[in-house]
């Protein structure tokens, strides 16, 4: 173990070195990226088809190929899982990432070739410890295992040469052997389906490791420390597992359960480490403890572009380039692959907090919002108009959605939410004051919507009961650490399905 300790920390300093200089040289290494992205796949289909060979500036490459979404895709994806070679990427693509997304309910199959396998999620995992050892040089991280809560689809065969599953599954399944000194529980165990048995083998078999780390979405990973907490009789995790001291987080924004977990992991060495990724890729970590933001990974094999988001419902939008982004501002984000999605709209919206080095924090998905009487709310503002509310009323989120009330004969339209709380706020009055001011500070339509109650009433909250989300998602088939709580909608869907739910709890 130490002559490995040894081979990874060497393997570290150098990437730290080869980070830093996408830091210094963020447009060259972009520009570099896309070309390596053309050149590779110029005598596929669709680099015949778009002519890739004769591609020579960044504007050229954005007037020639248009933006497109996962339905323009599918066909493709369809080909290549039914076997065809040489359409979007040259290698041959065995593995696809099942994602149903937070917006639809169907199935979505992202292509994962060699390349993004290796350059893009290997490569981010193996960055997280790079960038976390870089910080805490006196860490014991590497000498325990990192507790893995996989995904709920196993591999499933689509031909003979073709497979499906969470991209969690994926990543398990080709792992190299000596990761299980790293790692816990066993993959036969990470990879059960059923996420009540799964929880139950990982308690099973996990409570003896020495874990250190945790990774996955905070969400589920509250109801597996919860259940271990029920199992062993421990005041706390740490009392379950000393040596713990960082969670690498990611799928869902973390400061609704904040304080849930510094109450389950009461200690001071306890550190807790965003990360950005997605079936399609992996896109920036957290590289500062003392910000929120995230680095932006620029030598993975990704060219990024991004639309502005007032600029998003046109009929032909324009995507900029990494050096003509502005701060502060909100944008759909666009990315090419080497896992061959070409201008590939993939539905989250970010906004820039600094520049060299880029960094970038998630407010939302393009399709997660209310807009149902112009008040264009994302889930940033909800995010961060919840925190306050919680700070003032002394309260805590464990889950929550929100959506619109439409106008009536005698009705003003509204937005109505439903919360299930940690712990309940004294007043919920004063909590959906407090929530509705915020949004009135975070968001200038909303704020111009609820002027006088002329068009949006103040909002209404529903306390939901315990488990009532996790019963939902369970209901719905979308257990497991892929699959998230979808935070608002344009439509009633999600809330009617949760109220009668409630009612027959």
């Amino acid at each position: 173990m130490p002559f490995l300790n040894s081979i990874i920390n060497w393997v570290n300093f150098k990437r730290i070195y080869q980070i830093d200089l996408f830091r210094k040289h963020p447009h060259d290494v972009q520009r570099e990226v896309l070309f390596d992205l053309l050149k590779e796949a110029r005598d596929t289909e669709w680099g015949k088809k778009y002519d890739f060979r004769s591609i020579n500036s960044e504007r050229e490459f954005k007037s020639r190929l248009p933006i497109r979404n996962y339905e323009d895709f599918a066909p493709y994806i369809d080909r290549l899982r039914a076997g065809e070679k040489n359409l979007l990427w040259p290698n041959d693509i065995k593995w696809f990432a099942k994602s149903s997304g937070t917006t639809n309910d169907k199935s979505k199959f992202i292509p994962v070739s060699k390349q993004s396998l290796e350059d893009v999620h290997f490569r981010g995992i193996r960055d997280v410890f790079a960038l976390y050892l870089k910080n805490n040089p006196d860490s014991g991280v590497l000498s325990g295992k990192s507790l893995t809560l996989g995904g709920s689809h196993r591999i499933n065969n689509t031909n003979n040469n073709s497979y499906f599953g969470d991209l969690s599954a994926i990543l398990i399944e080709n792992t190299p052997f000596w990761s299980d000194f790293y790692r816990t529980p066993s993959a036969d165990i990470a990879l059960i389906e059923e996420f009540e048995e799964k929880v139950e083998k990982i308690i099973e078999k996990s409570l003896t490791e020495n874990v250190t780390s945790l990774a996955g979405v905070p969400s589920w990973y509250l109801v597996l420390l919860k259940r271990v907490i029920d199992h062993t009789g421990k005041n706390n995790i740490t009392e379950v597992w000393p040596e713990l001291e960082v969670f690498i987080h990611g799928g869902v924004k973390f400061d609704p359960y904040r304080k849930q977990y510094q109450k389950l992991i009461p200690s001071a060495r306890m550190n807790y480490m965003e990360t950005y990724n997605a079936s399609e890729g992996f896109f920036a970590i957290q590289d500062d403890p003392e910000r929120d933001d995230m680095l932006l990974m620029l030598d993975y094999g990704i060219y990024y572009e991004f639309i502005p988001m007032e600029d998003f419902y046109d009929d032909n939008p324009t995507a900029l380039s990494l050096d003509e982004i502005e701060l502060g501002k909100n944008y759909a984000m666009v990315i090419s692959t080497n896992g061959g999605l070409w201008r590939y709209l993939i539905g989250d919206t970010i906004k820039f907090t600094n520049r060299h080095p880029y960094k970038i924090k998630i407010t939302g998905r393009t399709k997660q919002f209310i807009n149902a009487f112009g008040e264009e709310l994302i889930v940033d503002n909800a995010e961060e108009a919840l925190k306050l509310a919680t700070s003032r009323t002394n309260s805590s989120v464990t889950e929550y959605t929100a959506g619109p009330v439409f106008m009536g004969d005698d009705q003003k339209g509204g937005h109505e939410w439903i919360i299930e709380f940690d712990k309940v706020p004294e007043d919920p009055e004063l909590f959906v004051s407090v929530l509705d001011h915020s949004l009135k500070t975070l968001n200038s339509d909303y704020e111009a919507k609820r002027h006088k109650n002329l068009t949006l009433e103040r909002p209404t909250m529903i306390i939901a009961k315990k488990g009532l989300f996790y019963q939902w998602m369970k209901q719905r088939g979308k257990v497991g650490g892929q699959n998230k709580i979808p935070r608002l909608a344009n439509d009633r869907k999600y809330l009617d399905q949760l109220l009668n739910l409630q009612k027959r709890m």
